[in-house]
């Protein structure tokens, strides 16, 4: 009789069988210390390989290897961290996310000191690996656009532009829960992408003024460097207007970035039993495979969902799970998790 009505739990318990134990309160290092730290890592290594497009640039591709590794580069680097940080990476794109308030008001000076370091250590590195008569020719990858002061109002102008075609894209496809979409990181790249073919011969199109700093720092190249905070910057400004005073509000809804989750194994210990028991039971096998169980836990419960039920005479195709059927989907998505993780590892 008990294991009946253990087999009859409420699908609700049934559904939340992974997510029972409340994850406890995000502590000091989790909500101030990571996004940092991914900032940072995550600027180095964009600029790293933006200066180092530019000083090996190879004769005769003008400006599209420079344009594909910038939009690459920053497509891959919000694809990776940008569930941990929002995956800025550039102090404009911060302003702009605060501004329509997707990003808290005590992050902004953190995110942009770690955006600037992260863009120092990338140049340093990309001067550390290049050749020396290459990185002088170019300048480090610094800006050096500007040759005299009648070209400040058309540099002006097309950073301002340019960059505010960036940080719209980021606002409405990463931020605003109503249009955000998870095809962001690769529409954010493509922008890039295309700001740089367009307007790479008006102003280089930097557009991130980290980009501009960590350059200008390690080659010690200033020469109007100041237009290439000034542009960023009021085009952020200018977006968040735009955002918060044009865009409809049944349209704008931002969804401030939130913590990672931690990576929870899919079973509780007392849980669901495994048909297969000690069956890649070592440590460090379970421990590669938390976050794998997790995502195939997920495929398998939507997987429940649209097996349908018949209640009486009418059957309710995706309106509530099967309990017959979301155990073993549980159990075979817990093993095949674990089995392919062992195959990926070479077990």
């Amino acid at each position: 009789m008990a294991a009946a009505e253990r087999g009859h739990r409420p699908v609700k318990e049934a559904m939340d069988i992974d997510i029972q134990t409340k994850p406890s309160r995000p502590q000091w290092y989790e909500r101030y210390v990571q996004p940092c730290v991914a900032e940072l890592l995550g600027s180095g290594l964009f600029i790293f390989i933006g200066c180092l497009s530019v000083i090996e640039d190879a004769e005769g591709t003008g400006r599209l290897q420079p344009a594909l590794a910038h939009g690459l580069a920053l497509g891959l680097t919000i694809a990776i961290l940008g569930d941990i940080s929002g995956g800025h990476f550039n102090p404009a794109v911060s302003l702009g996310v605060w501004l329509v308030g997707g990003l808290n008001m005590t992050m902004l000076i953190p995110y942009w000191l770690s955006q600037l370091c992260g863009g120092t250590i990338g140049a340093s590195l990309a001067k550390a690996v290049a050749a020396s008569e290459r990185y002088v020719n170019a300048s480090g990858g610094a800006f050096s656009s500007i040759a005299a002061d009648e070209q400040i109002p058309s540099v002006l102008v097309g950073e301002i532009v340019m960059t505010t075609f960036l940080v719209l894209a980021v606002c409405m496809g990463a931020v605003n829960g109503k249009t955000k979409t998870p095809l962001a990181p690769f529409c954010i790249g493509l922008t890039v992408t295309v700001d740089i073919l367009a307007g790479g011969g008006v102003s280089g199109a930097c557009m991130n003024p980290a980009r501009a700093f960590g350059p200008a720092l390690v080659a010690n190249y200033w020469d109007y460097h100041w237009v290439y905070w000034v542009g960023p910057m009021v085009a952020a400004l200018l977006v968040g207007v735009l955002v918060r005073y044009v865009v409809p509000a049944a349209v704008r809804r931002a969804e401030p970035c939130r913590l990672p989750p931690p990576f929870p194994t899919l079973l509780p210990p007392r849980g669901l039993p495994c048909a297969l028991p000690g069956l890649f039971s070592a440590p460090w096998v379970k421990a590669a495979s938390s976050c794998f169980s997790r995502e195939m836990a997920k495929g398998w419960r939507l997987l429940s969902l649209l097996l349908p039920r018949r209640t009486g005479r009418q059957q309710r195709s995706n309106l509530s799970p099967n309990p017959r059927l979301l155990h073993p989907c549980l159990c075979a998505g817990q093993i095949q998790a674990q089995a392919g993780t062992g195959l990926l590892l070479g077990f």
